[in-house]
C-alpha cells in the first residue's frame, strides 16, 4: 500500500470522467490526425462503441495533469474501454439520461470555459464558434452522463461502516500515510434576487416589440441572432431542431404544440426567462421550433431584498436558531453546494478543502476573517454571469498534518468507499464483459484490458 492510498477516491473519479477541455482537444486532435501525416485509427471496440487513438492520447494527456493518479497509457485505455462497456450495457438495460440533463450539463461546462478563457479565444484557437462546439460535443456529454449513471446504478447499494473505515485506515502502513497541507472548511448560502414584476414587464414589452417587427415582415432568424440570449440557438436563428415530448421545459412545449406552423406566440415565461416561439414543423409527437430568449435583469431593489433576506438568515444562524447546514439546504439557491450543507467540497469530496483548490475570490475573503465567523451579504456573479448575493461561513482551518482518523475521517471514509465501489465495479465488469463484444488493437495487446480493472 502506498502514499497514494487516500487519493483513491479522486483517482477512481478519473476512470469514467471526460472533462470538456479534453473533449474539445479531442476534436482538434482528430482533425490533426485526419489532415496530417499521422492517421487516426480505432484502437478498441465495444459493441457499437469505439475508442480512437486520438481519444486515448488526449485522455492520457489529461490524466498527466493529475500527478497523484500516476496513470500509464494502458490504464487510460482500460478506463476508456470500461466506459464503453458501461455504455453498451446501459443500452441493453435501457439506462438513459434526459435531454434536459444533457443540455444543462453542456451549457454549464461551456459557460465555465467561456468565462475562464473567453469566447473569442476558444473560437480563434479552434476555428469554430462555441455554438458549433456545443453541437459537436452533445453526444460526448450524453455518453459521459450515461456511463456515470450506469456506474451509479452498479454501486448504488455499496456502503462502508465506521468499523470498516477504521480497519481500512489501520491497514495503511505508518510510513505510507499522506501529509496534508493547510485546509479550510468554508460554506456559502446563495440567494438569487427575485425578479420584480417591473423587470419582467420590461422584457415582455421588448419581446412584443420584436414580435411586431416579425409580423411586419422582418426575419425571425435575423432578430434571434441579434437579440436572443440563448447561446446554443441564437447563431442558428433561434432554431432548436426536432424535439420529442418532454425534452423541453413544460411551458415552452405546451405552447409550441398548440401552435400552427409559422405562428408566433405571445411571450412565454419559463425558468430560463421569456421566450418568443415560432413553430416550424410538427411530425406527430416530434416538432421543430425556434425561439428568441430574453432574461430579465435584477434591479437594485431586487438585489437589496436578497441582501435583507440573507442578513436576517445570518442573524438566525448566529443566534443558533438554525444551523448553517440546515439553512443552506433549505434556502440556498446554489444547488451544487446546498446538497452538502452549503460547504465547498475538495476533489476527494471532503468538506475540508486545500487552500490551493479554493476559489481565489473566496480565499481572499476568508483570509481576513476569524474562523467561526459569517460574512455580511456579498454580491457576486454566478457561473452563468447572473447577479446573486451570498454569505460565507468560515467554519475552521486545519494546519498541515499527517493523515489521522480524527481530523481526516471524511477523506478516509471516501477512500474506503471508493475501494469498495471499485471492487463492485470489478465484479460487475468481469460478468458484463461476456455479454458484449470487445476487441482491442494488437498494438495494445500488452495492456491486458479485459483481464482486470
Amino acid at each position: 500500500m502506498t502514499k497514494e492510498i487516500l487519493h483513491k477516491a479522486s483517482r477512481k473519479a478519473l476512470t469514467l470522467s471526460i472533462v470538456v477541455l479534453s473533449l474539445i482537444c479531442s476534436h482538434a486532435a482528430q482533425a490533426q490526425y485526419s489532415g496530417g501525416a499521422t492517421i487516426d485509427k480505432i484502437v478498441a471496440k465495444v459493441d457499437n462503441y469505439i475508442v480512437l487513438r486520438s481519444d486515448l492520447e488526449n485522455a492520457f494527456m489529461e490524466a498527466q495533469r493529475n500527478p497523484q493518479a500516476k496513470l500509464e497509457r494502458c490504464d487510460v485505455l482500460r478506463q476508456l474501454v470500461i466506459e464503453k462497456v458501461l455504455l453498451a450495457k446501459a443500452e441493453i438495460d435501457s439506462v438513459v439520461v434526459s435531454e434536459d440533463e444533457v443540455n444543462a450539463n453542456l451549457d454549464r461546462r461551456l459557460q465555465y470555459f467561456i468565462t475562464t478563457y473567453g469566447r473569442e479565444n476558444i473560437e480563434e484557437q479552434f476555428g469554430k464558434s462555441v455554438e458549433e462546439f456545443r453541437d459537436e460535443l452533445r453526444d460526448d456529454i450524453r455518453e459521459q452522463l450515461t456511463a456515470q449513471q450506469m456506474q451509479q446504478t452498479i454501486t448504488a447499494d455499496v456502503k462502508v461502516t465506521p468499523a470498516e473505515v477504521k480497519q481500512f485506515f489501520k491497514n495503511i502502513p505508518q510510513d505510507s500515510l499522506p501529509f496534508y497541507s493547510t485546509e479550510v472548511t468554508v460554506g456559502q448560502i446563495v440567494k438569487l434576487p427575485t425578479i420584480s414584476k417591473d423587470q419582467k414587464d420590461i422584457v415582455r414589452k421588448k419581446l412584443l416589440d420584436i414580435r411586431e417587427r416579425i409580423i411586419n415582415g422582418e426575419d425571425f432568424g435575423e432578430l434571434a441572432e441579434e437579440f436572443s440570449e440563448d447561446p446554443g440557438s441564437a447563431a442558428k436563428g433561434g432554431e432548436l431542431g426536432f424535439m420529442e415530448r418532454g425534452q423541453l421545459v413544460p411551458e415552452y412545449e405546451a405552447t409550441a404544440l398548440q401552435m400552427q406552423p409559422g405562428e408566433i406566440s405571445q411571450p412565454v415565461e419559463s425558468q430560463f426567462g421569456f421566450h418568443l416561439i415560432q413553430l416550424i414543423e410538427r411530425r406527430g409527437n416530434r416538432y421543430n421550433s425556434r425561439h428568441i430568449l430574453l432574461k430579465p435583469n435584477s434591479s437594485e431593489l431586487d438585489i437589496k431584498n436578497a441582501e435583507v433576506f440573507l442578513d436576517s438568515l445570518r442573524q438566525e444562524i448566529l443566534s443558533d436558531s438554525i444551523s448553517f447546514a440546515k439553512a443552506a439546504k433549505e434556502y440556498s439557491d446554489d444547488k451544487e453546494t446546498a446538497g452538502s450543507g452549503g460547504f465547498f467540497l475538495s476533489q476527494d469530496e471532503s468538506n475540508r478543502v486545500p487552500t490551493d483548490q479554493l476559489d481565489p475570490v473566496v480565499f481572499f475573503v476568508i483570509d481576513t476573517m476569524q474562523t467561526g465567523s459569517i460574512t455580511e451579504p456579498l454580491e457576486y456573479r454566478m457561473p452563468d454571469g447572473s447577479k446573486a448575493v451570498r454569505i460565507l461561513y468560515y467554519k475552521d482551518r486545519t494546519k498541515p498534518h499527517q493523515a489521522n482518523l480524527k481530523e481526516d475521517y471524511q477523506k478516509i471514509y471516501n477512500a474506503a468507499l471508493a475501494e469498495r465501489r471499485t471492487d463492485a465495479l470489478r465484479k460487475w465488469f468481469n460478468e458484463a464483459r461476456d455479454e458484449v463484444f470487445i476487441e482491442i488493437d494488437p498494438e495494445y495487446g500488452r495492456c491486458d484490458i479485459t483481464g482486470s480493472i
